[in-house]
């Protein structure tokens, strides 16, 4: 299930019950975890295929088209990941990240993990001084996409390898 956080009201379909989450739908009480993950990207296609990978039963994704929004969305559905886009308009993830965990420190704003979307593999350096729990260098795949996030989502951190040089082994002749 998906929904855009700017165009639509917050209704909230999960109740926090001391470490887990249930669900209500139809009246019925669902003891079934519940995951809701937060995509933020100006780019609707990244949002899309986040989304597609990530969503499944029991899982909720919410899209938001700006950095600016990512605090207010965090503070409503108190999401158990934020999946965030390195380059996005006047805010991009690295503000993002800087401000959620300034926020949290504060008490003003639960911890989300956060696994950040690169753009090439010098953008390493930005996720990891960033406090990024993950990162995944473009282009997306949905299996790194799926592991990142499960790695995220079950308290660990997840360091995409494809942005490390081939090991290049040269053969000495004497």
């Amino acid at each position: 299930m998906s929904r855009d956080s700017a165009s639509s009201p917050t209704t909230s379909l999960r109740r926090d019950v001391g470490e887990g989450r249930w669900s209500v739908a139809d009246g019925r009480i669902s003891l079934t975890r519940v995951s809701t993950i937060l995509v933020a990207s100006d780019a609707a296609s990244v949002r899309q295929e986040v989304a597609a990978v990530v969503g499944a039963p029991g899982v909720e994704v919410i899209e938001v088209h700006t950095g600016h929004a990512v605090p207010a969305a965090v503070h409503d559905h108190e999401p158990d990941l934020l999946v965030v886009d390195l380059q996005m308009g006047n805010m991009g993830a690295m503000a993002v990240c800087s401000e959620l965990h300034l926020e949290a420190s504060y008490g003003n704003l639960p911890h989300v993990p956060v696994l950040m979307l690169l753009d090439r593999r010098a953008d390493v350096f930005l996720a990891r001084r960033s406090g990024a729990e993950g990162f995944i260098v473009k282009p997306l795949d949905p299996m790194r996409i799926r592991r990142a996030a499960k790695a995220l989502l079950d308290g660990g951190t997840y360091h995409d390898e494809s942005f490390q040089p081939v090991p290049l082994h040269v053969s000495g002749s004497a």
